[in-house]
């Protein structure tokens, strides 16, 4: 299958036909200044040697028009994949583009405006050319779909906050997502076991904290204004020092506005220049506003890694890609520099001699005792947006939406090792079964024990057999607040820097320093139920729920396979009253492909 992804800006456009079985880009055509009356044409690959003449002045449409046109003469093409900036709420993965999607599309251009109004009217020229073809959109925003609400959330007034959406979303989700996903590869470990920040430093700049493969934090918010330093935009900033300017030099927001995208960061500190290169030789060369604007993007840099394995608990990776973070080793040496206390030391030399390739897209330049593993990963948006739009036009994931899957719904429990079912219950105490449970080989038990948090106890919290290697608590959201503790949302057996709590037994009491979580909601599948429905173990998939007048889609569902599991999907006492869900209900799992789509057009 030949993609053709497309990456429409408000000045540039970038098209590229990559090839989703091997990855490989056949050709493209990149042109900027596309508004300006002499833009440039760059053609790559299969088209560099081939005679194309580009009439000018064109525009973003009639541009789009004259690349569309040159790359189906010389390949076929199966599906389309576009770039949109921002999702907002609506989309948590990609979408096949229908007039709704569309629709949202321009509906989110207040959130974007120098993003989404070109993006759409790239998707109606591809239309209009391709009009047999998928169309997919891959949004920047619905990796980070995932974090949580603490990190989502402005402190503002709730009214404001709802009428105008106002949260943060994120950016570079595409990108951060697909780094991730190679250093796991390269780490020969599963994504779901690793916790990663993530440091794409390019023109726009941000990081992202991926723990155990959903994204937590990032620094950028409702635009991508907010966070780290970059080429031509300020980053954070105190929100005082506009209404300031705004006073006392009477700055209109259309000034303001200006003066923070595209005259601060880099170019504002550094007196001039946006770019890393030339601020770095000025900087060699002793020019001290070239300096301080490398101290400043540094500093802001090294702050946010701090603070986010401190709000994981810990790193396991950190990753450089962007144009500066995968050419810069002064900027990677600056950034990692002071971080000895988080386990990550660098190798001066791996630093500086690393190259990447398209055979070789990750390096490594972590010391060896450290325990923090340092790496360079080349990004590849273009590729990953060919990956995903394969996935939503049905080549890699069409899933098998038959027999549907029973949904069962987990009061609070615990699990307990022997050690501390003997603390709570009496030496050599053996738990007892009182029921047995859907999945093969587990009981409730007649035992129950008190849970006591900071704030409150909740009693008769039934216990489930048999015993297990480590202790894990799995409460609601309700529960959490309740007791007055802060639970991640954790697949089970993950309960590494996670909260604990006391336990009170019918012979005793244990506090336990580790292994209260809310769960991730999940499906367990036998293999044999993996292959009928075309997913694989630790895929995320959605399911849809329910008809008539309250439909609702669970996204972010972690797929379970072992041979000891049974078809059944897990969530919690929470979703199911969101949901008005009873334990008799039944599932139809969602993929990314177009028949998924369809049907979740047909149960709203």
């Amino acid at each position: 299958m030949n993609i053709l992804v497309i990456n429409c800006g408000s000045s540039s456009i970038k098209s590229d036909i990559i090839n989703s079985q091997t990855g490989l880009a056949l050709a493209g055509l990149h042109i900027e200044r596309v508004q300006e009356a002499a833009p440039v044409a760059v053609a790559k690959g299969g088209l560099a040697q081939a005679t194309l003449q580009m009439p000018c002045p064109m525009g973003l449409s009639a541009s789009l028009a004259w690349v569309v046109t040159q790359l189906k003469q010389h390949y076929s093409i199966e599906a389309v994949g576009h770039r949109v900036v921002h999702g907002g709420t609506h989309f948590d993965q990609p979408m096949l583009i229908t007039a709704e999607v569309l629709a949202a599309i321009d509906q989110l251009a207040p959130l974007a405006p120098l993003h989404n109004p070109a993006n759409a009217e790239g998707i109606r020229v591809a239309q209009s050319l391709l009009p047999d073809l998928p169309h997919v959109a891959v949004f920047d925003t619905a990796f980070h779909q995932t974090m949580p609400k603490r990190a989502i959330t402005y402190a503002l007034p709730k009214d404001l906050r709802e009428r105008f959406d106002l949260r943060r979303y994120g950016f570079h989700g595409t990108s951060h997502q697909y780094v991730s996903q190679l250093a796991a590869q390269y780490l020969e470990q599963p994504l779901e076991r690793l916790r990663v920040i993530s440091c794409h430093l390019g023109s726009g700049a941000s990081v992202t904290a991926v723990e155990y493969g959903r994204s937590v934090e990032t620094s950028m918010g409702l635009t991508p204004l907010e966070g780290l330093v970059m080429g031509t935009r300020a980053g954070d900033i105190d929100a005082g020092l506009l209404l300031h300017l705004a006073r006392e030099a009477q700055m209109p927001l259309s000034q303001l506005d200006t003066i923070l995208n595209k005259e601060s960061g880099l170019k504002g500190l550094a007196n001039g220049s946006s770019d890393m290169r030339d601020i770095l030789q000025k900087a060699t060369e002793g020019d001290d506003d070239a300096r301080l604007a490398l101290q400043v993007f540094s500093h802001r840099l090294r702050k946010y890694i701090g603070a986010y394995a401190a709000i994981m608990g810990g790193v396991d990776v950190i990753i450089f890609t962007g144009g500066i973070g995968e050419n810069s080793p002064t900027i990677r040496h600056r950034a990692t520099q002071r971080l000895d206390f988080l386990g990550a030391v660098l190798d001066e030399d791996l630093n500086h001699d690393l190259t990447l390739s398209d055979a070789s897209p990750v390096a490594e330049f972590s010391a060896t005792r450290s325990s923090v593993r340092l790496l360079t990963v080349r990004t590849d948006e273009q590729k990953a947006i060919s990956q995903q739009t394969a996935q939503v036009a049905g080549e890699v994931s069409q899933v098998n939406k038959i027999p549907a899957i029973p949904i069962a719904i987990s009061a609070r429990h615990v699990h307990l090792c022997q050690e501390t079912v003997e603390k709570l219950f009496g030496k050599g105490y053996q738990l007892t079964e009182k029921a047995a449970l859907s999945q093969p080989g587990q009981f409730a038990c007649h035992e129950q024990v008190a849970l006591v948090g900071p704030r409150n106890t909740i009693e008769r919290v039934r216990v489930l057999g048999p015993t297990r290697p480590a202790d894990q608590i799995e409460v609601s959201r309700t529960d959490e607040f309740f007791l007055g503790i802060d639970a991640p949302i954790r697949e089970s057996g993950k309960v590494e820097n996670t909260p604990g709590i006391k336990l009170v037994g019918t012979a005793g009491e244990v506090t336990i320093h580790q292994g209260v979580i809310c769960a991730w909601r999940h499906i367990h599948m036998h293999p044999k139920d993996a292959e009928l429905f075309g997913v694989a173990d630790k895929d995320i998939v959605e399911v849809a729920v329910g008809t008539g007048d309250r439909p609702l889609t669970f996204g972010n569902v972690l797929v379970r396979v072992s041979e000891k599991f049974k078809l059944e999907m897990h969530i919690d006492t929470d979703e199911a009253n969101a949901a008005e869900l009873s334990n008799n209900t039944e599932g139809v799992l969602l993929s990314t492909n177009r028949e998924a789509t369809l049907l979740k057009k047909k149960i709203r």
